[in-house]
């Protein structure tokens, strides 16, 4: 309120001055003559006083006029003037708005619409490092390979554009299968950034696909000094590594070199079974049982595996079958109620014919936790004690329709392997393999599996070319559909055929 009053008091003091001045000029006598060529020009005061004005907004004009025209000088000669600011900050906002739209395109999957945004980006703002990774981008995208590879050689080019650029051409190669050209890209790109995680799980893979097994032991230290993995996984994949790298060495007949290196695997990871068998056997090698002993039992503490027991026999080879049974005591006692555990006292005391014991160290393992080793065994169990040819044959049909345990399955992509190995075979990921149980097929055999005991006895062999088909007793009827007692269920399709017989 007080401002605004003195605001009014100011513009009435400001108008009354003024009309003084004016009544001031117009009274006052005497004035302004001004001679021109001869021609004498008189002013009043007030004419004067408003000549004065003019004649300084004349010069006034006639000062920016000239300004104007010596920026539209300039700006005709390419200097930097406020009329060519003027036009490239037109032209930034242009670019940066098919900049944005470009993006938005690339976000929605429209390739060929952000390469043409990219195009006008480029055309507006003239820098190459923002552009040419839309360009590259959206060139993927639209399937065009070579423009997208052309790109990214620019941004090689650009000191800071390096990186991408050659992570953009290692991807490209890596798309087309050409590994041996990734794996020198991938090489670049973790040099120019070895904190780049992506790039450094790239190079491991590629090297372990190769065998380089010291290039990638020493990209997997890089990672972990860069604190781009944990501890425990870094010991447990350097593990892997120094496993794979004693199978080259032992394949090469350097076989000192391999029980180092599978002593020193074991030493980073001991749960890991291959290493503690390889381990194991080096320390035969050398003479030191205990050592191999100890170390398979505590491989045997995390998983009870048939190559930890088959690597414990290997100490006492020459043993009779109750020697080793007593040996394997020790082993045995640790996680004594594990399936493995059972099934290797089961081998061990049908080795030893002790046939009784078997069954009771294989106890009710056939009908909680059913596999083909178990049933194969509960089958040799039954030929020990004296069991008709139909007992022991319903065994080994049920054989083949249980699961067949545990065995090395790629966590990845759940292809099954024959024996351990450090890359999956189907996907190619590294450390992925795992002792499980696959997942039982959903397929279910034709007639069912309760008849294969039946189909089984109904196809014993017989001497005589005169021998009559043999009938199959109730007894035998009886003890044959209970032997076999699993609903019909599911079949793995590669055993299918080999349960169906001929007529």
């Amino acid at each position: 309120m007080l401002w605004s009053l003195i605001k009014i008091v100011v513009f009435v003091a400001v108008i009354a001055a003024i009309t003084w001045g004016a009544s001031f000029l117009l009274e006052s006598s005497g004035g302004l003559q001004v001679t021109v060529m001869g021609t004498e020009y008189s002013f009043g005061p007030l004419q004067s006083v408003i000549a004065v004005v003019l004649l300084v907004v004349a010069v006034w004009i006639m000062l920016k006029i000239f300004a104007l025209l010596v920026a539209v000088w300039h700006f005709l000669n390419g200097d930097e003037t406020a009329l060519s600011r003027y036009f490239d900050r037109n032209r930034e906002r242009k670019g940066y708005e098919a900049l944005s739209e470009g993006l938005m395109a690339l976000a929605s999957g429209e390739g060929r619409l952000a390469m043409a945004k990219a195009a006008k980006a480029d055309k507006y703002l003239e820098r190459p490092d923002l552009t040419n990774l839309l360009i590259a981008q959206a060139a993927e995208m639209a399937g065009d390979r070579r423009k997208a590879e052309e790109t990214y050689r620019k941004l090689v080019t650009n000191e800071r554009t390096r990186f991408v650029g050659v992570r953009g051409i290692m991807k490209q190669k890596l798309a087309e299968g050409d590994t041996e050209t990734a794996l020198k890209l991938a090489e670049k790109a973790f040099a120019i950034k070895p904190k780049h995680a992506e790039t450094g799980d790239v190079l491991l893979k590629l090297q372990a696909e190769k065998e380089d097994w010291a290039g990638a032991r020493q990209t997997l230290n890089t990672k972990l000094k860069n604190g781009q993995m944990p501890r425990d996984v870094h010991k447990r994949r350097d593990a892997v590594l120094a496993l794979s790298e004693a199978k080259d060495v032992i394949a090469e007949g350097n076989s000192i070199e391999a029980r180092e290196a599978a002593i020193e695997a074991n030493r980073l990871s001991p749960d890991l079974i291959p290493a503690a068998v390889m381990a194991a056997h080096g320390y035969i090698d050398q003479g030191k049982p205990k050592y191999a002993a100890r170390v398979l039992k505590k491989a045997w503490d995390v998983q009870p595996h048939p190559d930890l027991a088959g690597a414990f026999a290997a100490i006492q080879p020459d043993e009779t079958p109750k020697e080793r049974l007593k040996r394997f005591t020790t082993l045995t006692r640790v996680q004594p109620d594990h399936p493995e555990t059972k099934m290797l006292l089961a081998e061990l005391n049908i080795a030893a014919e002790d046939f009784p014991q078997a069954r009771r160290s294989l106890g009710d393992l056939v009908e909680t936790d059913p596999t083909a080793r178990s049933v194969t065994l509960m089958a040799a169990i039954e030929r020990g004690e004296g069991a008709s040819d139909t007992i022991v044959k319903g065994w080994l049909a049920r054989a083949l329709t249980v699961s067949r345990g545990p065995q090395w399955i790629c966590d990845n992509c759940q292809h099954i392997h024959a024996s351990w190995k450090p890359i999956c075979e189907n996907c190619h990921s590294f450390d992925t393999l795992a002792w499980k149980t696959p997942p039982m097929s959903e397929v279910a055999m034709p007639g069912g599996v309760q008849m294969l005991p039946l189909i089984v006895g109904a196809l014993e062999d017989n001497s005589g070319a005169d021998a009559k088909p043999p009938v199959a007793t109730r007894a035998d009827i009886e003890d044959a559909e209970l032997i076999d007692d699993t609903p019909a269920g599911a079949v793995d399709p590669v055993e299918k055929p080999a349960t169906q017989p001929e007529k």
